[in-house]
């Protein structure tokens, strides 16, 4: 019961309240950034999708926490989600500070990548292991080519960016090194076209 009402609480804090972080906004200070309304549209639109990428992955670790039996492993998902929550605080504020609203289909993003969670754990423990690993490698190459079209003067959304993508780096090394089991090619196919109709639309919507 405790492992469900806290998965129930991820989601309403995850959609409905204002995230805030452990650690600080990587951001540096002194570095103003001043954008033009183009580079500023731009931004928005990227951090918008990055903020997506962030409520799925409340939603994927918090399915598989309650999925797995492993008392070590669901430490080790609720871990990771609490830095992926940083991560949901950090880009909500740069949001904000561009003036640029989240992605309007939230819920429903979320709700398509807790299901998915919660079938990879239903796979077993090294399934849905192998679905961490693959799912932050394809995010840390999708914050990679984040990183060479975001503005060059946006300081602030580039250091989030940079910071972020070697935070997927070291959680995809954590799941592999408990043991994650490599998925197939076609299941790997399938995430990254299911990647792309979500980057897609949340760039705009």
């Amino acid at each position: 019961m405790d492992i469900l009402l806290n998965a129930a609480d991820s989601a309403l804090r995850t959609l409905f309240a204002k995230p805030h972080a452990s650690r600080a906004c990587p951001t540096v200070a002194g570095q103003n950034t001043e954008l033009s309304t183009p580079d500023k549209a731009l931004a928005g639109a990227l951090m918008r999708v990055n903020h997506v990428g962030e409520v799925c992955a409340q939603a994927l670790y918090a399915s598989q926490a309650l999925s797995t039996r492993n008392p070590l492993l669901r430490e080790q998902f609720l871990a990771a989600s609490k830095e992926e929550g940083d991560h949901l605080a950090w880009t909500r504020e740069r949001l904000d500070e561009l003036g640029a609203r989240p992605s309007l289909l939230n819920p429903l993003w979320y709700a398509g990548a807790f299901g998915l969670g919660l079938l990879a754990g239903r796979l077993g423990d090294r399934v849905s292991l192998g679905f961490v690993v693959e799912t932050e490698r394809q995010v840390e190459a999708h914050l990679a080519s984040h990183l060479e079209r975001l503005p060059q003067g946006d300081h602030a959304s580039r250091a989030i960016v940079a910071q972020m993508k070697d935070d997927e780096a070291r959680h995809a090394q954590e799941a592999q090194g408990a043991g994650a089991l490599g998925l197939p090619g076609p299941v790997k196919a399938v995430m990254r076209a299911s990647a792309k109709v979500m980057t897609t639309t949340a760039h705009y919507i």
